[in-house]
């Protein structure tokens, strides 16, 4: 008799274990998103969306500073670095 109650202890531990990592890791709720393929499709469309949204956003920011960095250095008569971005500048007004 001990050693079935110890094996069902164990058990009872091993079932409980396995329902705490189910329940942290959502798996009952990505099994119902993947069992309905409307949602699955609106949740991809809707990430796809934000995801260009915030690469868009975050490349006009760094854009934006890189400018503002080159501005300032132009001002600055820095001999060598001023010259080679007034040499960039000029070509990219001539490829226009």
């Amino acid at each position: 008799m001990e050693f079935n109650e110890k094996l069902l202890k164990g058990l009872e531990n091993n079932i409980e274990n396995l329902n705490n990592n189910l329940t942290k890791n959502k798996i009952l709720e990505l099994s119902e998103i993947i069992g309905s393929w409307k949602k699955l499709i609106l949740r991809n469309f809707l990430s796809g969306i934000s995801k260009g949204v915030g690469i868009g956003i975050g490349f006009s920011i760094v854009t934006a500073i890189i400018i503002i960095i080159l501005q300032r250095i132009i001002t600055l008569n820095i001999p060598v670095i001023s010259q080679y971005i007034a040499d960039i500048i000029e070509i990219v007004q001539l490829n226009r």
